[in-house]
Protein backbone atom coordinates (compact mmCIF):
# COMPACT_ATOMS: atom_id res chain seq x y z
CA UNK A 1 0.00 0.00 0.00
CA UNK A 2 1.25 3.27 -1.11
CA UNK A 3 1.02 6.21 1.90
CA UNK A 4 1.47 9.38 1.02
CA UNK A 5 3.81 11.58 2.89
CA UNK A 6 2.73 15.10 1.08
CA UNK A 7 -0.46 15.15 -0.61
CA UNK A 8 -1.24 17.97 -3.54
CA UNK A 9 -4.99 18.59 -4.23
CA UNK A 10 -5.55 20.46 -7.25
CA UNK A 11 -8.88 21.76 -7.36
CA UNK A 12 -9.29 20.98 -4.01
CA UNK A 13 -11.99 23.89 -3.22
CA UNK A 14 -14.40 22.66 -5.87
CA UNK A 15 -17.20 20.38 -5.10
CA UNK A 16 -15.76 17.21 -5.61
CA UNK A 17 -12.07 18.47 -4.14
CA UNK A 18 -13.20 19.79 -1.19
CA UNK A 19 -15.10 16.53 -0.07
CA UNK A 20 -12.00 15.03 -0.78
CA UNK A 21 -9.56 16.97 1.18
CA UNK A 22 -11.94 16.82 4.23
CA UNK A 23 -12.29 12.77 3.83
CA UNK A 24 -7.92 12.60 3.56
CA UNK A 25 -7.64 14.70 6.84
CA UNK A 26 -10.28 12.88 8.61
CA UNK A 27 -8.42 9.75 8.05
CA UNK A 28 -6.25 8.04 11.50
CA UNK A 29 -2.55 9.28 10.03
CA UNK A 30 -3.81 12.20 7.43
CA UNK A 31 -0.51 13.36 5.10
CA UNK A 32 0.26 16.47 4.75
CA UNK A 33 -2.09 18.07 2.34
CA UNK A 34 -1.64 21.14 -0.05
CA UNK A 35 -4.70 22.68 -1.85
CA UNK A 36 -4.17 24.58 -4.95
CA UNK A 37 -7.15 26.15 -6.83
CA UNK A 38 -7.77 29.03 -8.70
CA UNK A 39 -10.63 30.20 -6.66
CA UNK A 40 -13.21 30.57 -10.66
CA UNK A 41 -17.16 30.97 -9.82
CA UNK A 42 -17.39 27.43 -8.96
CA UNK A 43 -14.85 27.17 -5.66
CA UNK A 44 -16.12 26.82 -2.26
CA UNK A 45 -12.75 28.18 -0.32
CA UNK A 46 -15.13 28.83 3.20
CA UNK A 47 -15.54 24.97 3.25
CA UNK A 48 -11.84 24.55 4.01
CA UNK A 49 -10.97 27.18 6.17
CA UNK A 50 -11.56 24.96 9.56
CA UNK A 51 -8.51 23.17 8.13
CA UNK A 52 -6.76 25.73 7.34
CA UNK A 53 -6.93 27.17 10.68
CA UNK A 54 -6.54 23.83 12.16
CA UNK A 55 -3.10 23.44 10.20
CA UNK A 56 -3.98 20.14 8.45
CA UNK A 57 -4.45 22.11 5.22
CA UNK A 58 -2.38 24.87 3.55
CA UNK A 59 -3.80 26.51 0.84
CA UNK A 60 -2.30 27.71 -2.47
CA UNK A 61 -3.94 30.03 -4.78
CA UNK A 62 -2.99 29.06 -8.29
CA UNK A 63 -3.80 28.29 -11.86
CA UNK A 64 -2.35 25.08 -13.43
CA UNK A 65 -2.49 26.85 -16.94
CA UNK A 66 0.47 28.89 -15.85
CA UNK A 67 3.27 26.63 -15.93
CA UNK A 68 6.70 28.90 -14.64
CA UNK A 69 3.81 28.90 -11.08
CA UNK A 70 3.18 25.08 -11.44
CA UNK A 71 6.90 24.73 -11.57
CA UNK A 72 7.81 26.53 -8.87
CA UNK A 73 5.25 24.69 -6.48
CA UNK A 74 6.58 21.48 -7.60
CA UNK A 75 9.76 22.86 -6.44
CA UNK A 76 8.92 24.00 -2.82
CA UNK A 77 6.42 21.60 -2.22
CA UNK A 78 8.16 18.38 -1.64
CA UNK A 79 4.50 16.28 -3.14
CA UNK A 80 4.72 12.62 -3.40
CA UNK A 81 0.98 12.60 -4.88
CA UNK A 82 -0.93 14.42 -6.68
CA UNK A 83 -4.59 14.24 -6.58
CA UNK A 84 -6.00 16.33 -9.89
CA UNK A 85 -9.32 17.51 -9.92
CA UNK A 86 -9.15 20.97 -11.15
CA UNK A 87 -10.64 21.48 -14.32
CA UNK A 88 -13.59 23.31 -15.64
CA UNK A 89 -16.53 21.04 -15.75
CA UNK A 90 -19.98 22.21 -17.13
CA UNK A 91 -21.20 20.77 -20.22
CA UNK A 92 -23.19 23.92 -21.07
CA UNK A 93 -20.46 26.45 -20.07
CA UNK A 94 -18.44 24.59 -22.66
CA UNK A 95 -20.59 24.79 -25.27
CA UNK A 96 -20.95 28.38 -25.33
CA UNK A 97 -17.11 29.37 -24.10
CA UNK A 98 -14.74 26.25 -24.85
CA UNK A 99 -11.64 28.09 -24.98
CA UNK A 100 -11.25 28.01 -20.97
CA UNK A 101 -11.61 24.23 -21.41
CA UNK A 102 -9.05 23.94 -23.77
CA UNK A 103 -6.76 25.63 -21.46
CA UNK A 104 -7.60 24.17 -18.27
CA UNK A 105 -8.26 20.63 -18.81
CA UNK A 106 -5.65 20.07 -21.71
CA UNK A 107 -2.87 22.75 -21.01
CA UNK A 108 -3.12 22.35 -17.42
CA UNK A 109 -3.07 19.10 -17.33
CA UNK A 110 0.00 18.78 -19.23
CA UNK A 111 1.49 21.43 -16.78
CA UNK A 112 0.90 18.90 -14.01
CA UNK A 113 2.14 16.16 -15.48
CA UNK A 114 5.39 17.83 -16.51
CA UNK A 115 5.85 19.14 -13.32
CA UNK A 116 5.54 16.40 -11.78
CA UNK A 117 7.52 14.02 -14.02
CA UNK A 118 10.88 16.50 -13.89
CA UNK A 119 10.33 16.75 -9.87
CA UNK A 120 9.94 12.92 -9.01
CA UNK A 121 12.55 12.25 -11.51
CA UNK A 122 15.12 14.48 -9.70
CA UNK A 123 14.07 12.89 -6.11
CA UNK A 124 13.56 9.67 -7.67
CA UNK A 125 10.52 9.05 -6.12
CA UNK A 126 8.98 7.33 -9.84
CA UNK A 127 8.91 3.88 -8.19
CA UNK A 128 7.20 5.83 -5.27
CA UNK A 129 4.50 8.68 -6.02
CA UNK A 130 1.49 8.74 -7.51
CA UNK A 131 -0.75 10.72 -9.99
CA UNK A 132 -4.32 10.21 -9.91
CA UNK A 133 -5.94 11.93 -12.46
CA UNK A 134 -9.92 12.57 -12.05
CA UNK A 135 -11.78 11.90 -14.98
CA UNK A 136 -15.55 11.46 -15.75
CA UNK A 137 -17.75 8.66 -17.64
CA UNK A 138 -18.84 11.56 -20.70
CA UNK A 139 -15.45 10.34 -22.71
CA UNK A 140 -16.87 7.22 -23.56
CA UNK A 141 -20.08 9.03 -25.43
CA UNK A 142 -23.48 7.98 -24.47
CA UNK A 143 -25.01 4.58 -24.63
CA UNK A 144 -28.23 3.12 -26.17
CA UNK A 145 -30.85 2.12 -23.56
CA UNK A 146 -30.51 -1.55 -23.93
CA UNK A 147 -26.64 -1.05 -23.93
CA UNK A 148 -24.21 -2.66 -21.23
CA UNK A 149 -22.68 -0.25 -18.84
CA UNK A 150 -19.25 1.95 -19.63
CA UNK A 151 -15.93 -0.53 -18.75
CA UNK A 152 -12.41 0.56 -18.37
CA UNK A 153 -11.95 -0.58 -21.84
CA UNK A 154 -14.57 1.01 -23.25
CA UNK A 155 -13.91 3.06 -26.27
CA UNK A 156 -13.77 7.14 -26.37
CA UNK A 157 -16.63 8.75 -27.85
CA UNK A 158 -17.15 12.20 -26.56
CA UNK A 159 -19.61 14.48 -27.71
CA UNK A 160 -18.98 17.73 -25.83
CA UNK A 161 -15.66 20.32 -25.95
CA UNK A 162 -15.91 19.57 -22.24
CA UNK A 163 -16.12 15.57 -22.82
CA UNK A 164 -13.52 15.65 -25.71
CA UNK A 165 -10.54 18.09 -23.62
CA UNK A 166 -11.11 15.48 -20.37
CA UNK A 167 -10.78 12.67 -23.09
CA UNK A 168 -7.53 14.34 -23.96
CA UNK A 169 -6.30 14.62 -20.24
CA UNK A 170 -6.95 11.28 -19.95
CA UNK A 171 -4.89 10.32 -22.96
CA UNK A 172 -1.97 12.44 -21.79
CA UNK A 173 -1.86 10.89 -17.83
CA UNK A 174 -1.68 7.54 -20.04
CA UNK A 175 1.03 8.30 -22.49
CA UNK A 176 3.23 10.20 -19.42
CA UNK A 177 2.84 6.78 -17.71
CA UNK A 178 3.77 4.66 -20.79
CA UNK A 179 6.39 6.90 -22.64
CA UNK A 180 7.95 8.50 -19.34
CA UNK A 181 7.46 6.39 -16.44
CA UNK A 182 5.16 8.43 -14.70
CA UNK A 183 2.82 6.68 -11.86
CA UNK A 184 -0.34 7.63 -13.07
CA UNK A 185 -3.62 6.46 -12.58
CA UNK A 186 -7.23 7.05 -13.78
CA UNK A 187 -10.69 7.31 -12.41
CA UNK A 188 -13.56 8.11 -14.81
CA UNK A 189 -16.43 8.96 -12.65
CA UNK A 190 -20.72 9.46 -12.68
CA UNK A 191 -22.09 12.21 -12.06
CA UNK A 192 -21.78 13.46 -8.35
CA UNK A 193 -24.08 14.93 -6.59
CA UNK A 194 -24.41 15.93 -2.64
CA UNK A 195 -23.83 19.02 -0.61
CA UNK A 196 -21.69 21.83 -1.66
CA UNK A 197 -22.29 21.21 -5.39
CA UNK A 198 -22.18 24.73 -7.34
CA UNK A 199 -25.72 25.53 -8.44
CA UNK A 200 -25.35 25.15 -11.95
CA UNK A 201 -25.49 21.41 -12.14
CA UNK A 202 -28.91 19.70 -12.45
CA UNK A 203 -29.57 18.58 -8.65
CA UNK A 204 -28.65 21.69 -6.85
CA UNK A 205 -30.38 24.02 -9.46
CA UNK A 206 -33.59 21.89 -9.38
CA UNK A 207 -33.80 22.31 -5.47
CA UNK A 208 -32.80 26.12 -5.27
CA UNK A 209 -35.61 26.75 -7.99
CA UNK A 210 -37.83 24.91 -6.04
CA UNK A 211 -37.34 26.83 -3.18
CA UNK A 212 -37.36 30.13 -4.94
CA UNK A 213 -40.46 29.15 -6.74
CA UNK A 214 -38.75 29.79 -10.01
CA UNK A 215 -39.05 27.61 -13.19
CA UNK A 216 -37.69 24.77 -13.19
CA UNK A 217 -36.17 23.85 -16.52
CA UNK A 218 -35.76 20.13 -17.76
CA UNK A 219 -33.71 19.54 -21.36
CA UNK A 220 -35.65 17.70 -23.82
CA UNK A 221 -38.20 15.14 -23.17
CA UNK A 222 -36.76 14.76 -19.83
CA UNK A 223 -35.91 10.57 -20.49
CA UNK A 224 -31.84 11.26 -20.57
CA UNK A 225 -30.47 9.05 -18.30
CA UNK A 226 -27.63 9.38 -15.59
CA UNK A 227 -25.78 7.21 -13.09
CA UNK A 228 -26.15 8.95 -9.91
CA UNK A 229 -22.44 9.23 -7.13
CA UNK A 230 -23.15 10.79 -4.12
CA UNK A 231 -19.75 12.64 -3.56
CA UNK A 232 -18.70 10.86 -0.62
CA UNK A 233 -18.90 7.13 -2.22
CA UNK A 234 -16.74 8.83 -4.72
CA UNK A 235 -14.01 10.57 -2.09
CA UNK A 236 -13.60 6.96 -0.36
CA UNK A 237 -13.18 4.54 -4.03
CA UNK A 238 -10.55 7.82 -4.77
CA UNK A 239 -8.81 7.32 -1.92
CA UNK A 240 -8.51 3.51 -2.18
CA UNK A 241 -7.34 4.01 -5.78
CA UNK A 242 -4.70 6.57 -4.06
CA UNK A 243 -3.56 4.00 -1.81
CA UNK A 244 -3.94 0.48 -3.40
CA UNK A 245 -4.48 1.32 -6.88
CA UNK A 246 -2.19 -0.32 -9.87
CA UNK A 247 -0.02 2.35 -11.68
CA UNK A 248 -1.31 2.84 -15.12
CA UNK A 249 -4.66 1.06 -14.60
CA UNK A 250 -8.01 2.89 -15.09
CA UNK A 251 -10.76 2.52 -12.67
CA UNK A 252 -14.27 3.32 -13.07
CA UNK A 253 -16.39 4.47 -10.45
CA UNK A 254 -19.78 4.61 -10.61
CA UNK A 255 -23.43 4.57 -7.58
CA UNK A 256 -25.29 1.83 -9.58
CA UNK A 257 -28.16 4.46 -9.73
CA UNK A 258 -29.52 5.20 -13.10
CA UNK A 259 -32.35 7.71 -12.99
CA UNK A 260 -33.59 9.97 -15.76
CA UNK A 261 -33.71 13.91 -15.38
CA UNK A 262 -37.36 14.10 -15.49
CA UNK A 263 -37.11 11.48 -12.09
CA UNK A 264 -34.82 13.12 -10.46
CA UNK A 265 -36.41 16.34 -10.91
CA UNK A 266 -40.37 14.48 -9.60
CA UNK A 267 -37.85 13.20 -6.44
CA UNK A 268 -36.80 16.29 -5.63
CA UNK A 269 -40.30 18.06 -5.54
CA UNK A 270 -41.42 15.45 -3.94
CA UNK A 271 -38.53 15.69 -1.01
CA UNK A 272 -38.88 19.35 -0.76
CA UNK A 273 -43.13 19.00 -0.49
CA UNK A 274 -42.78 16.71 2.23
CA UNK A 275 -39.82 18.51 4.27
CA UNK A 276 -42.32 22.07 3.65
CA UNK A 277 -45.39 20.49 4.70
CA UNK A 278 -44.02 19.41 7.88
CA UNK A 279 -41.58 22.15 9.16
CA UNK A 280 -43.38 25.95 9.23
CA UNK A 281 -40.31 26.80 9.97
CA UNK A 282 -39.31 26.45 6.38
CA UNK A 283 -42.44 27.49 4.89
CA UNK A 284 -41.02 30.47 6.61
CA UNK A 285 -37.57 30.08 5.03
CA UNK A 286 -38.96 29.36 1.51
CA UNK A 287 -42.43 31.61 0.90
CA UNK A 288 -42.00 32.01 -2.61
CA UNK A 289 -42.06 27.91 -3.21
CA UNK A 290 -45.63 26.15 -4.26
CA UNK A 291 -44.77 23.66 -1.03
CA UNK A 292 -45.31 26.50 1.29
CA UNK A 293 -48.33 27.45 0.34
CA UNK A 294 -49.82 23.83 0.07
CA UNK A 295 -48.81 23.20 -3.64
CA UNK A 296 -46.31 20.91 -5.24
CA UNK A 297 -42.96 21.78 -6.53
CA UNK A 298 -43.88 20.01 -9.57
CA UNK A 299 -45.90 23.16 -11.00
CA UNK A 300 -42.78 24.47 -11.56
CA UNK A 301 -41.09 21.76 -13.86
CA UNK A 302 -41.00 23.42 -17.28
CA UNK A 303 -39.59 22.05 -20.46
CA UNK A 304 -36.60 23.75 -22.52
CA UNK A 305 -35.10 22.93 -25.52
CA UNK A 306 -32.84 20.57 -25.55
CA UNK A 307 -28.32 21.41 -25.72
CA UNK A 308 -26.70 20.69 -28.76
CA UNK A 309 -24.92 17.35 -28.31
CA UNK A 310 -27.02 16.36 -25.34
CA UNK A 311 -25.53 12.54 -24.47
CA UNK A 312 -28.56 9.97 -24.13
CA UNK A 313 -27.43 7.98 -21.22
CA UNK A 314 -24.97 7.31 -19.07
CA UNK A 315 -23.94 4.05 -16.65
CA UNK A 316 -20.87 3.29 -14.92
CA UNK A 317 -19.81 -0.80 -14.60
CA UNK A 318 -17.95 -0.77 -11.19
CA UNK A 319 -17.20 -4.37 -11.08
CA UNK A 320 -13.90 -4.24 -11.43
CA UNK A 321 -13.06 -1.20 -8.59
CA UNK A 322 -15.07 -3.60 -6.42
CA UNK A 323 -13.63 -6.76 -7.62
CA UNK A 324 -10.02 -5.42 -7.35
CA UNK A 325 -9.98 -2.71 -4.12
CA UNK A 326 -13.67 -4.01 -2.36
CA UNK A 327 -14.86 -0.10 -3.00
CA UNK A 328 -18.45 0.44 -3.88
CA UNK A 329 -21.55 2.77 -3.00
CA UNK A 330 -22.83 2.72 0.37
CA UNK A 331 -25.57 5.62 -0.60
CA UNK A 332 -28.44 4.71 -2.30
CA UNK A 333 -30.00 7.19 -4.43
CA UNK A 334 -32.96 7.79 -2.44
CA UNK A 335 -31.21 7.77 0.90
CA UNK A 336 -28.15 10.35 -0.64
CA UNK A 337 -31.14 12.14 -2.76
CA UNK A 338 -32.33 13.03 0.58
CA UNK A 339 -29.66 14.28 2.05
CA UNK A 340 -28.44 16.41 -0.73
CA UNK A 341 -32.00 17.84 -0.54
CA UNK A 342 -31.55 18.95 3.27
CA UNK A 343 -28.31 20.03 3.38
CA UNK A 344 -29.09 22.90 0.33
CA UNK A 345 -32.61 23.79 2.75
CA UNK A 346 -30.26 24.06 5.92
CA UNK A 347 -27.49 25.82 3.77
CA UNK A 348 -29.36 28.44 1.93
CA UNK A 349 -27.05 31.05 2.98
CA UNK A 350 -24.01 28.96 1.23
CA UNK A 351 -26.35 28.95 -2.13
CA UNK A 352 -27.19 32.22 -2.32
CA UNK A 353 -24.10 33.56 -2.20
CA UNK A 354 -22.79 30.90 -4.32
CA UNK A 355 -26.20 32.56 -6.59
CA UNK A 356 -23.88 35.75 -6.99
CA UNK A 357 -21.85 37.42 -9.22
CA UNK A 358 -22.12 36.41 -12.85
CA UNK A 359 -24.31 33.46 -12.62
CA UNK A 360 -27.57 34.65 -12.60
CA UNK A 361 -26.07 36.51 -15.96
CA UNK A 362 -24.89 33.21 -17.40
CA UNK A 363 -27.98 31.31 -16.36
CA UNK A 364 -30.36 33.52 -18.28
CA UNK A 365 -27.93 33.32 -21.40
CA UNK A 366 -28.30 29.65 -21.08
CA UNK A 367 -31.94 29.36 -20.89
CA UNK A 368 -32.81 31.96 -23.05
CA UNK A 369 -31.13 30.16 -25.83
CA UNK A 370 -33.66 27.67 -25.61
CA UNK A 371 -37.36 28.19 -26.23
CA UNK A 372 -39.65 27.31 -23.97
CA UNK A 373 -41.90 24.32 -25.39
CA UNK A 374 -45.88 24.33 -25.04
Amino acid sequence: MHRPAKVLVTGGAGFIGQNFVHHLAAQQQPPRIVVLDALTYAANPSSLEPLVASGQVEFVKGDITELGAMEQLFAAGGFDAVVHFAAESHVDRSILGPDAFIQTNITGTYNLLKCALADWTARKLLDKARFLHVSTDEVFGDLMPDEAPFTESSPYRPSSPYSASKAAADHLVRAFTRTYGLPGLISNCSNNYGPYQHPEKLIPLMIIHALQGKPMPVYGDGQNVRDWLFVEDHCRALLEILLRGVIAQTYNVGGAAERTNETVVRSICGLIDERVAADPAMRRRFPDSPASAGGSCAQLVTRVTDRPGHDRRYAIDGRFLKESLGVGPREDFESGLRRTVAWYMENDQWWRRALSGDFSQWLARNYDLRALKS
